[in-house]
């Protein structure tokens, strides 16, 4: 593990350039194939090129290939000099088998901007373990740019905003008026309906305002590496973000635990919880909000709860290894460093 006090910036990304995808762990462009076609469409008519990874259109059965052959796949779109965005497909299961075999020094050598979530978080956590670059929890291919217009459009204009513009010093967080977590038209030609929406009840609990690396990112993915040169070592002060998808009550209360006895809530400022798509509470009523404060105890952290980005619709994007400006008193999520160079 490297020192990240110099963070490694990609530059921004350009209307023109090359998006390189690949499919780090589940097969979804074989399993999904009209939502695979409807997210490349989607970002070849906003004017980016797309660059297929040799693992498109193949299956494993659980995974796209096999470890070598995913790290193959990786490997050629990071080192490819004309790609200058590399993009999950979606997440699964298995990203963490690529960690070793990754060609860290091509990373170095040309810094790219590196997006995807959930599963994905593997590969963003050990790549900026290992080289420092800022990498960025975000919009996938095929299961975020594969949604259905208006949600669709709102996750792009924050992707665009994050990555596409000149503003790489500050930067305010606007969170949608609505969201979703209905499981609905995935890989539907045409939508069955519309999704059905809720008012957004994101909650700053806390008071003043609080600065802070942000670390983190998918919290099942992050047990995947914990302890290992791939997961960035989480210092005093920093900002812990997490989130899950589809899990019940009982193996949340097991992560947040897991948390908890590595001292993790003891070192960060606060913690910022993304939307959990799905949450099965066993008839409980209760909320991973109200899960995590009976872990943490009398460990007095801040909290904003239900940030969107996460595996809802629409997501924001979230640059992680950057210094974040948590204002809990009028509800605000701020950047406020650099996460992109200057325009080459």
């Amino acid at each position: 593990m490297i020192n990240v006090s110099k963070p490694l910036l990609a530059p921004p990304l350009q209307v023109g350039d090359t998006i390189g995808f690949f499919s780090s762990s589940a097969p979804v462009t074989t399993t999904a194939p009209h939502r695979f076609s409807r997210g490349k469409r989607f970002l070849e008519e906003k004017g980016f090129h797309l660059k297929a990874g040799r693992l498109t259109g193949k299956s494993d059965f659980y995974r796209s290939g096999t470890i070598a052959e995913r790290a193959q796949e990786f490997n050629e779109l990071i080192r490819d000099p004309q790609i200058r965005c590399v993009m999950s497909t979606i997440g699964g299961n298995n990203s963490n088998a690529l960690l070793p075999f990754i060609d860290y020094d091509a990373l170095k050598a040309d810094p790219k901007i590196i997006i995807g979530y959930s599963d994905t978080t593997a590969l963003l956590a050990g790549i900026y373990a290992q080289t420092g670059l800022i990498t960025f929890y975000g919009p996938a291919l095929v299961a975020s740019f594969g949604e259905f217009p208006p949600l669709v459009d709102e996750t792009y204009r924050a992707f665009s905003e994050i990555l596409c513009t000149g503003h790489q010093g500050f930067y305010d967080y606007v969170l949608p008026e609505k969201w979703t977590d209905e499981r609905l038209n995935w890989n539907d030609p045409a939508p069955v309906r519309a999704k059905t929406l809720y008012a957004n009840n994101c909650r700053f609990i806390g008071q003043g305002v609080e600065k802070g690396r942000v670390i983190g990112g998918n919290l099942n993915t992050l047990s995947g590496i914990w302890g290992s040169e791939w997961m960035p070592e989480i210092r005093s002060g920093d900002i812990l973000f997490i989130e899950d998808s589809l899990k019940d009550i009982a193996t949340v209360e097991r992560s947040f635990v897991m948390l908890k006895l590595n001292g993790v809530f003891k070192k960060v400022r606060a913690i910022i919880l993304g939307k959990h798509e799905l949450f099965d509470n066993a008839g409980s009523g209760r909320t991973p909000y109200d899960v995590l404060r009976e872990v943490l105890g009398d460990e007095n952290v801040p909290i904003v709860d239900g940030f969107d980005c996460c595996h809802t619709h629409p997501m924001l994007t979230l640059p992680l290894g950057v210094t974040l400006s948590i204002d809990f008193d009028n509800h605000k999520v701020s950047i406020v460093e650099p996460w992109l160079s200057e325009k080459q």
